[in-house]
């Protein structure tokens, strides 16, 4: 097992289980048995999920489980009553905070009979076997663009696009961030209360050392109901779907990326739900860990984690939702040009390989930096279709680490925008309340978008086409 599956692998807590659980729903009712033949066809293709995990003080590795039963890790279950939406999000709360089994490989799936007229299906994949972004395509490679496919029809990878960040930049110097990183490691994490740290770093004297002082250095986020002691149960939910295209237009009105305006309604939408509760949200900015993919897109089914972290500002006090806005712009935009997530997933690499008590110190020093996990992952602009059935929604969530209990997980397909939260419970038990807020959140910016200047804006572009440089 590599260095950074491996810490992903021991940071499983009780509070915290390290798996990422989604949720696909389908028009019509699925087959138990067509879907665990095509889970046996394409699903264990990959034979690392043929493999369970093994931990040990001298590493962890992945061992074939003699024993695979593939009637334990595909199973059936029903709703009770008449199995509405908030069914399936109680049993999905109730499977997300359910760890899995650590004797076999460490993975389930669960068909729901019976779904608002079809059948859904609750996938639950341990972190260690790969990042969000490799194991959602994984998911989709189980899927066909028509519900007979034929023997040689292409499998959907129309979605798939060459990610136009320069990966291999960023990745070049993995090695270096994992040398310095573990230089703080085996120290136990002494150095980050060590005045001298900022002379070791600086010995480096390169741009590595600089972020992993500013990583180091940052101070926790702010005290709010959004953090406090986790319990052992999570709370999910997620909200009725945006149209893309609305969300590409507010884009474009507001020179900013889909990304920035999906952020910016999160922001919104956690400040309401916060006010509601009485609290003071004036002047607070809360950070949220956004994974950074370090590999192109059609790289992700290696399995495997690759991504890095970053700490994204969400404005939740500021009032004005353009302001909002911008002020994520220009966060994602100095996080672009930093090398921030090659430093994280170097110091996961390196708690990988270093004792536990080392590696708690470690977690609970980032952890506490952030309020929040938000991820948004990019799927297909397409129907797609498994086991026959039509794929109607879907969503997921990743896992939070340490002290951090809220998780935003947003998801494009088929011309609409997903959003799921979780949530520990004892921090937000009614995660509803906060799901409910993303359609008026984004409807502000939609509508102060249309309200803008378009002769002014227009005017300009003009002159800027038909002036000299």
């Amino acid at each position: 097992m590599t260095r950074v599956d491996t810490a992903w692998l021991r940071m499983e807590r009780p509070t915290n289980p390290m798996m990422i659980t989604g949720v696909l729903m389908f028009a019509e009712p699925m087959s138990l048995e067509r879907l665990r033949k095509v889970v046996k066809q394409r699903f264990l293709a990959y034979r690392r999920f043929r493999q369970k995990a093994v931990d040990t003080p001298a590493g962890a590795s992945w061992q074939t489980d003699e024993n695979f039963d593939l009637d334990w890790h595909v199973q059936l279950a029903a709703l009770p009553g008449r199995g509405g939406k908030r069914a399936l999000e109680r049993f999905v709360s109730q499977l997300a905070s359910t760890p899995l089994s650590h004797n076999r490989p460490l993975w389930q799936f669960h068909l729901v009979e019976r779904y608002d007229g079809g059948s859904a299906l609750v996938a639950r994949i341990h972190h260690s076997y790969a990042d969000g972004i490799a194991l959602v395509q994984v998911l989709l490679s189980l899927t066909d663009t028509s519900p007979e496919p034929g023997k040689d029809e292409e499998l959907p990878r129309a979605w798939l696009k060459q990610d136009h960040a320069d990966v291999a930049r960023r990745v070049g110097a993995v090695d270096r961030y994992m040398q310095l990183g573990s230089k703080v490691v085996e120290k136990g994490m002494d150095l980050y209360r060590d005045p001298g740290l900022a002379g070791v770093l600086a010995k480096e004297g390169s741009e590595i050392a600089r972020e992993l002082l500013h990583a180091l250095t940052l101070p926790d986020d702010p005290p709010s109901l959004l953090r406090g002691r986790l319990g052992a149960s999570k709370r999910v939910a997620w909200a009725e779907p945006l149209d893309l295209e609305e969300v590409k237009a507010v884009g474009r009105a507001c020179d900013c990326t889909v990304n920035d305006v999906l952020m910016a309604t999160a922001a919104g939408a956690l400040r309401h739900y916060m006010m509601e509760r009485g609290e003071d949200v004036d002047g607070v900015t809360l950070r949220a860990t956004v994974p950074v993919n370090l590999r192109p897109l059609e790289h992700a089914k290696k399995l495997g984690n690759h991504f890095g972290l970053v700490f994204l500002d969400l404005p939740v006090g500021e009032g004005n939702p353009i302001r909002r806005l911008e002020r994520i712009t220009q966060c994602m935009q100095d996080l672009k040009n930093s090398r921030q997530a090659v430093v994280a997933y170097g110091l996961l690499a390196a708690l990988g390989m270093a004792p536990s008590q080392v590696q708690g110190l470690a977690l609970d020093l980032f952890s506490r930096k952030a309020t929040a996990v938000a991820t948004n992952v990019p799927g297909p602009q397409q129907p797609l279709y498994l086991a026959g059935c039509q794929l109607r929604e879907m969503m997921f969530w990743v896992p939070q680490t340490g002290s951090i209990g809220v998780g935003i997980s947003i998801l494009s397909y088929n011309g609409r925008v997903h959003f799921g939260l979780i949530a520990d419970a004892k921090l937000i038990p009614d995660p509803d309340a906060v799901i409910g807020r993303f359609g008026a959140e984004f409807d502000k910016l939609l509508y102060l978008a249309l309200m803008g200047d378009w002769n002014e804006r227009l005017d300009a572009g003009l002159a800027a086409a038909l002036m000299p440089e």
